[in-house]
């Protein structure tokens, strides 16, 4: 416990979060506010939307472009969505009775062994 206090003061001298993946996901379960029967559906729903406004954020800079003080504005709007599509994977993560920071590390060890053994490029989920 004191070893990873020592590492959080680190990295707030440094101006880094803090926050790990399981307290934002706890954080963040406070705010959640949809009907628990449909939860799955909703959660869904509102992590394919707010991606989506991702997408339509990068589509009309692609469209429109930008120039350098309207390209920086956009990067902090987008990453705003982020921020909401990270809300919606930390709550769908908890609707399907797994730890966020787990589904984090899950998936990078899957990552890196793909990239260790020459398969991270191609598709299908078990390379």
């Amino acid at each position: 416990m004191r070893l990873e206090q020592e590492a959080k003061q680190f990295m707030e001298r440094r101006g880094m979060s803090t926050i790990t993946a399981t307290e934002y996901q706890q954080k963040a379960s406070e705010t959640a506010i949809f009907p628990k029967e449909k939860a799955l559906e909703y959660i869904t729903l509102g992590l394919t939307g707010e991606a989506g406004e991702i997408a339509n954020k990068v589509k009309k800079l692609i469209r429109d472009g930008a120039d350098k003080e309207t390209l920086e504005q956009k990067k902090i709007e987008i990453g705003y969505e982020i921020g909401d599509v990270l809300w919606y994977c930390a709550m769908l993560a908890k609707e399907v009775g797994m730890n966020l920071g787990h589904v984090m590390e899950n998936n990078i060890n899957k990552l890196h062994s793909r990239k260790e053994r020459g398969t991270i490029s191609g598709s299908g989920d078990n390379r």
